[in-house]
């Protein structure tokens, strides 16, 4: 029973970030409510089919420590903005693509890692957070193509949700502080019911059980900007991961191996995989779970094995996600400008110890910046170009973290490369 207690503890820490993706992705690209229950359902079940291959550690993939996977918000913004150009089928074609991707490279990434150090990953999260705070803005209104935008009715709600974040943000610790967002989604919605805005509906329709169904939005389709942008996403999840996966040893007082990398990675590239297959998402390591961890003592995969059943058993009960989906637009945006501003501060907090470290630091994020959010402002300053070259320049998340790589290169890379040359020939003079 203490088990299991422990384990509920750990879903519920997650269980915010893992519906807020599909719920958020799903109404950006105007699901029906019936979508919508599927989408949130599949989501809460590929989270813990991640966790369980991540904890389950074997020859071939599994790192076999106590960690969580749920989706990363570092897709959001890329998933909307594919969905909306070419269509919700080819969301699903890129991620497939990026989970055989991530399998592949699994063996070699740590290798990889260099060209995606602090200053590329923290700029490429930074872009990412801000590219959708717009969309947690038009949430607040009441959501895009609303009668009632910007109402104050809905404006109470959506300030009402934030406020309530930050009172148990600020006021409270432990446990209750990392579930903040989740208590402020509940008293939001309330208070909306009060106010006569939540449809019961979608609950009332949804069946009691259902079987997944892969493939459910239709054959994946493939274009390459979207592929290349979501193999950047997989990137840069993977070094987030990797950070967890440390973090979680240290904990654990495990020494990670390079084997031990490469099986969390090759997990993790089926978690991708399958999540396109089965029109989920893909999926990463969640921090919060570790602080969780530190927080209670409790170190064990056992813990986490049981969370990952109980997300599994969730997930093949589609009245549970249809409850998620009566959130009002106007609470979800509430909570979507908490959400997506710790993005930008996980960003900023990235930076924050490398930008000194170099003086053309400041000069990659500034152009990587500029780049990606000129981009995602005026899509058209490109459209004269070759179409290979506007898979690199059509979406603001991809021109900015290419920008980012590139300067990277030319400004820590190269040149250590030439003064070890020039080293070389003066000690041979």
């Amino acid at each position: 029973m203490k088990t299991a207690a422990l384990s509920f503890q750990h879903l519920l820490a997650m269980y915010a970030g893992a519906i807020l993706v599909p719920l958020i992705v799903g109404e950006a690209l105007g699901l029906t409510s019936e979508q919508l229950t599927y989408l949130v359902s599949i989501d809460i079940l590929m989270c813990g089919v991640a966790t369980i291959l991540q904890v389950v550690r074997n020859r071939y993939f599994g790192i076999g420590l106590p960690v969580v996977l749920g989706c990363t918000f570092t897709a959001v913004g890329p998933m909307i903005a594919i969905g909306s150009e070419f269509g919700i089928t080819a969301i699903y074609g890129a991620i497939i693509v990026s989970g055989i991707v991530v399998f592949g490279i699994s063996q070699f990434f740590g290798k990889l890692v260099r060209f995606f150090p602090p200053i590329v990953t923290g700029t490429v999260v930074m872009i990412i957070g801000l590219t959708l705070i717009p969309t947690a803005i038009t949430n607040m209104g009441g959501g895009e193509d609303a009668a009632d935008f910007g109402s104050m009715a809905n404006l109470s709600l959506a300030f009402g949700t934030l406020v309530c974040i930050i009172l148990i943000y600020r006021f409270t610790k432990g446990f209750t502080r990392s579930i903040a967002i989740l208590i402020g989604l509940i008293v939001g919605t309330v208070a909306a019911m009060f106010m006569g805005k939540v449809d019961f509906s979608a609950v009332q329709e949804a069946s009691l059980f259902h079987m997944v169904q892969p493939f459910y939005f239709g054959m994946p389709t493939f274009e390459w900007s979207a592929i290349l942008t979501m193999i950047l996403v997989a990137m840069v999840s993977l070094v987030e991961s990797t950070g967890v996966y440390f973090a979680t040893g240290d904990i654990l007082e495990k020494d990670l191996k390079e084997e031990d990398l490469s099986n969390g990675y090759r997990a993790e590239g089926l978690a991708i995989l399958l999540g396109g297959v089965f029109n989920a998402f893909p999926y990463t390591a969640f921090s919060q779970n570790v602080g969780l961890m530190q927080m209670t003592g409790v170190k064990s995969v056992r813990v986490i094995m049981i969370t990952g059943v109980m997300l599994v058993t969730l997930g093949l009960i589609p009245k549970i996600a249809a409850i998620t989906t009566i959130i009002p637009t106007a609470v979800l945006g509430g909570a979507m400008i908490s959400m997506f501003g710790m993005v930008i501060a996980q960003g900023i907090k990235m930076l924050s110890g490398v930008i000194s470290e170099s003086p053309g630091n400041g000069m990659i994020i500034a152009c990587s910046i500029g780049m990606g959010m000129g981009v995602t402002v005026v899509p058209e300053l490109f459209q004269y170009f070759p179409s290979g070259v506007q898979i690199l320049t059509s979406n603001g998340i991809v021109a900015g973290s290419i920008t980012a790589i590139v300067l990277n290169i030319v400004f820590n890379m190269k040149p250590k490369r030439m003064q070890q040359t020039t080293t070389i020939h003066q000690e041979g003079v």
